[in-house]
């Protein structure tokens, strides 16, 4: 059985939406950052980036959001959440991924962990300062140019739409004027009424 390494509120509700979506049997492994459990030698033995999600599989482990996601495509798929017998289509559906991961995602993280880019609290500050900017950027070209029709890649649901609907519930928190972004948010509601995000959502927390 694949084991998913979490932790609730962060990035790594996207792959647990996703393996409900694809129907697999999963277990949750929680990694709690308040007690410093992603620098924990157990967790660095499964992820030598102290980060999550991990996913662990009968062949190795799998980290990054991105490869995850495409991952539990290829391993379902009858699922039917990627164009895998269109690489120009696929190509597109990993290109609107990296982007949420290498720069949404990133500019998010200058809220609270300024630490990875700077050392003095005036640096931390001065980053958080740019998130609404920076997230709101990123957002707007999700918004204008990039979500196709009701889900991301037009009319046909895929392992985009986890991704995007994970991060947009950070708009608030960053401060984005959300107002600009009505597209997003349609489907962001949307996306909270399927079974498989309830489901997600309800699993990523201990009873």
């Amino acid at each position: 059985m694949l084991t998913l390494y979490l932790t609730p509120d962060t990035c790594a509700l996207a792959s647990a939406i996703a393996l409900e979506d694809a129907g697999l049997a999963y277990r949750i492994a929680r990694i709690d950052f308040a007690r410093n459990e992603q620098r924990a030698p157990a967790f660095l033995h499964v992820n030598p980036k102290g980060r999550v999600p991990a996913l662990v599989t009968e062949r190795g482990v799998i980290t990054e959001t991105p490869a995850i996601l495409a991952y539990i495509a290829q391993l379902r798929p009858a699922a039917g959440l990627a164009p895998l017998d269109d690489p120009f289509a696929f190509a597109e559906l990993q290109a609107f991924n990296s982007y949420l991961c290498s720069t949404v995602h990133v500019a998010h993280s200058h809220r609270m962990r300024g630490y990875r880019w700077a050392r003095e609290p005036a640096s931390f500050e001065d980053m958080q300062r740019k998130v609404p900017e920076s997230v709101g950027e990123g957002f707007h070209l999700v918004e204008t140019g990039m979500l196709r029709g009701p889900w991301v890649m037009g009319e046909r649901y895929s392992i985009a739409d986890p991704y995007l609907f994970t991060l947009a519930q950070w708009l608030e928190a960053d401060g984005v004027d959300t107002a600009r972004l009505p597209r997003v948010l349609d489907h962001r509601a949307r996306m909270r009424k399927r079974a498989s995000v309830i489901a997600a959502l309800s699993r990523e927390r201990p009873p």
